[in-house]
């Protein structure tokens, strides 16, 4: 049961990070590797998609209608992931220093972490995986052999792990450079941006903790960077 909920708990977030992804390549034209970890994993959308799971199983426990059961799994699924969202935003603030998504200006919104419209979509994606994925995702993860599943589960364990460790590291060295930027020499200041490039260009909102960064010209770092090596790849081929 637990080796289970484990998968599922990566496979969901390895599909949150798929629509991340494409939503946030598509609205800016490049890929993206959308995640706050640096492989293809958003934990927001795996802890989302358990909570969903096990939400649905506890009312069907005590529901006998079908249809009721369903319109009170939706609604308590979203009402569950609704908090895991608000929980999630205002924890990653206080860490970091700064907001990591800002619905402020949609309506209905709680300080930002929150509003009507994901919490609408949040029940949208409740009722397909509910109704449509999670039966399909049971039947696979039930063919996976148990003794394979303990081997499955620690490998991708160990890997999460390890991802969290280095991309909690990694934003917190970067949003130090960002705060004490004028402590560092211009060669120093480039260096750490580029670096942490991958950061900047999805969490974009990391640059507000010190509005004199602008003046520092990060766009036009990573810029300078993207276009060095675009003439250098066309200069390979016009020799």
């Amino acid at each position: 049961m637990v080796l289970d909920l484990f998968l599922y708990f990566i496979v969901y977030s390895f599909m949150g990070w798929v629509m991340e992804t494409i939503f946030a390549s598509i609205n800016q034209r490049k890929f993206i590797n959308r995640g706050f970890l640096i492989g293809p994993l958003t934990p927001i959308y795996g802890f989302g998609a358990i909570l969903i799971i096990q939400s649905t199983r506890w009312i069907d426990n005590i529901l006998i209608d079908s249809y009721i059961s369903t319109l009170m799994s939706i609604f308590i699924s979203t009402l569950l992931v609704t908090i895991l969202e608000f929980i999630t935003g205002f924890t990653l603030e206080r860490v970091f220093s700064t907001k990591w998504w800002d619905y402020s200006k949609n309506a209905l919104n709680l300080k930002g972490y929150i509003c009507l419209k994901y919490s609408l979509l949040w029940g949208v994606l409740a009722f397909l995986l509910i109704q449509v994925i999670h039966p399909f995702i049971v039947r696979f993860i039930y063919l996976i052999p148990i003794s394979v599943k303990g081997y499955i589960a620690a490998l991708l364990l160990l890997c999460l792990l390890t991802d969290t460790y280095k991309s909690v590291i990694n934003t917190l060295n970067l949003r130090n450079t960002i705060i004490n930027y004028s402590d560092l020499s211009i060669a120093k200041y480039k260096k750490m941006i580029i670096k942490y490039k991958r950061i900047v260009l999805v969490f974009p909102r990391l640059l507000t903790l010190n509005e004199g960064i602008v003046n520092r010209h990060v766009r036009s770092i990573l810029d300078d960077r993207i276009n060095k090596i675009k003439i250098q790849i066309k200069n390979r081929f016009q020799n």
